[in-house]
This record gives C-alpha cells, sequence and structure tokens, in this order.
C-alpha cells in the first residue's frame, strides 16, 4: 500500500509538471488607452404625432411604458367633424333629392321628344342637368369620408416598437396637427462617444473599445470589461469633440442618458504582456508562479491583444507557468 500511494503521487506530480505551461515574460506593443466617457443612447428617436389638430381625449401611455409598432398612444378628437360630417350628410340628402328630380325630367323630356313636342336641343340640356347632378353628388359623397377619415386619424399610434422616454402633453390639451405626442427610444442602445478632437487621427470604424462598470459602481476588475466596436465615426467635428457611435451586446437594461467609463485607443507604446490564465486571484490580489515555485503579486491592467498587460511586478526575461 505505501508503494502504491507513493507511485500515485508521483504520477501526480509528475502530471501536474507536465501540464504546467511556461512563458517569458517580453515586452510587445500595445494600445495606449485612455479613459473617456460614453452615453448611452438610442440609435433611432422616433416621434409620434397628432395627425389632426384638436383636443387629447385619452392617453394610453406613460414615461417608461415599453409599446410596439402600430400600439395606440393617444387619441385626439375633434368636435368641428361631427358637425361637418353632419352638415355633409345633409347636402347629400339635397343633392341626391335634385338628381331625382333631374332623372325625372330626362325621362319626360325622351317621352316628350319622341311625340315631337320639345327639341333635340331641351332633351340635351336635361340629360345635361342630370349629370350634373349625379357628379355633384359623387363629389359631396367623397368629401364625407374625406372627413370620416380624419375622425379615424385621430388615433396616435406608435410608429416602432420601443421604450417611452417623455409624453408632453396631458389628456384635456389642445394640439395642433404634427405636434408630438410622446418621444421613444427604439430598442437598439448605442454608446456615444465625445473625444478631444487630438484623438481623431486614431479612431476609426471597426477599433475595439473596453467599457467599464455603470455609473458610480467600484473600480472595474480587468477581467471584467466589456468589449465594443466603434461601427461610426462622425466626419464633423462638434465644439472640438470627435463624435462616434459604439455597439455593444446587452445595452437593452441601460438608461437612456446614463454615462460610463470607455477605454479607447489613443496610440500605442511598450508594455509587459502575459497570458490571462497565468494570473490567480486570492483574497482580491492577483498572483503569478515563477519557474521556481516562487509567487509575486503583481498589478494588472487592461486586457490588450495577446494577454493582460501587467504594470508592476515582473521584469523582462522572468519565466512564468501556470498556476
Amino acid at each position: 500500500m505505501t508503494r502504491f500511494l507513493l507511485a500515485l503521487a508521483l504520477l501526480s506530480a509528475v502530471s501536474s509538471a507536465a501540464s504546467a505551461a511556461e512563458a517569458t515574460v517580453t515586452r510587445q506593443a500595445v494600445d495606449d488607452r485612455k479613459a473617456v466617457i460614453g452615453t448611452v443612447e438610442p440609435v433611432h428617436e422616433l416621434l409620434a404625432r397628432a395627425r389632426i389638430g384638436g383636443t387629447v381625449s385619452s392617453l394610453s401611455v406613460k414615461e417608461g411604458d415599453r409599446v410596439a409598432a402600430g400600439d395606440r398612444i393617444a387619441v385626439v378628437v375633434d368636435q368641428k367633424l361631427a358637425l361637418q360630417v353632419q352638415a355633409l350628410q345633409s347636402r347629400i340628402g339635397a343633392q341626391q333629392a335634385e338628381r331625382d328630380q333631374a332623372q325625372a325630367d330626362l325621362v319626360r323630356a325622351q317621352e316628350l321628344r319622341r311625340s315631337g313636342v320639345v327639341s333635340q336641343a331641351q332633351l340635351d340640356q336635361a340629360r345635361t342637368r342630370l349629370d350634373v347632378a349625379e357628379r355633384t353628388l359623387q363629389a359631396l359623397r367623397v368629401d364625407r369620408q374625406v372627413i370620416e377619415q380624419q375622425s379615424t386619424e385621430g388615433a396616435v399610434l406608435a410608429p416602432g416598437a420601443g421604450r417611452v422616454l417623455t409624453v408632453p402633453v396631458a389628456e384635456g390639451s389642445v394640439v395642433l396637427p404634427g405636434e408630438t405626442i410622446a418621444s421613444m427610444a427604439a430598442d437598439n442602445y448605442i454608446l456615444r462617444l465625445q473625444l478631444p478632437e487630438r484623438h481623431a487621427r486614431f479612431m476609426k470604424a471597426g477599433d475595439t473599445i473596453l467599457i467599464g462598470r455603470r455609473g458610480l459602481e467600484p473600480e472595474e476588475d480587468p477581467e471584467t470589461l466589456r468589449r465594443g466596436r466603434v461601427t461610426l465615426v462622425y466626419p464633423q467635428i462638434d465644439h472640438g469633440r470627435v463624435i462616434a457611435d459604439v455597439a455593444v451586446d446587452g445595452l437593452g437594461d441601460y438608461f437612456v442618458g446614463e454615462r460610463t467609463r470607455v477605454y479607447v485607443a489613443t496610440g500605442t507604446r511598450e508594455a509587459l504582456v502575459i497570458p490571462e490564465n497565468y494570473i490567480y486571484r486570492r483574497f482580491g490580489v492577483s498572483y503569478v508562479k515563477l519557474k521556481d515555485g516562487t509567487e509575486v503579486v503583481v498589478q494588472v491592467g487592461l486586457p490588450v491583444e495577446g494577454g493582460i498587460e501587467i504594470l508592476a511586478g515582473l521584469h523582462v526575461g522572468d519565466t512564468v507557468v501556470t498556476p
């Protein structure tokens, strides 16, 4: 049994030594990242506008609600439209009576023409009066359809899916055609950066940036930084600032207008870099193990290409092994 345990321990030690990888600490060129502030904004801000003027009779949403495309947001009522429909209905009734009279006159004129009592000119005049009466009746009916369509357009619908940001009106408010009833943020969110113009030559579409924690949370751990990609760099510099849009997965739970720390590349520099799997943490402190078995406390920086930057604790030429 003693020999078996010794053999098992020896086999375990050999396996551990075989699985431990080695790496030599060297300097390499990395991106020199600066911390800036990014603002969460929607890709598109949608406006739900009133199509007719009138009084807001009902509101179906409030700030923060989520809506789908086509949902009813509010109803605008114009009492004059109902009165106009009634007036047109009366005119249509009068015009129908006039049309019936013109049709009866035409039938009578045709009979008298066959007996030779009236002339052809009088028959043509009766036919023309009937044609004018029918066209006038048709025009009045179209006018009534226009008013009825305007009445249905009092419903203010959501132009797209998103979250309601502001509702600048209340029930009973008088609005004009085209006035904003609610503003909404589309479901897609981006980070919008504003950088000093001296960084304009370093920023381009496709660059990778690092996103820190939200709000006033404690200093972020480099291992928890998220990554984003620059999708658009605006060609116009606004008040000495370069504006860029960054796509990041999972920004849907952010507040619109919320700010977060972002690390962008503003050049290159030399730094000590080792792979992430060589670093282990214990009691909140980062360690690496040298080839001779010594544990060294290190101060880590930001993630870079090929691993994590080492700010202090190692020197060029040191050999580290995986824990």
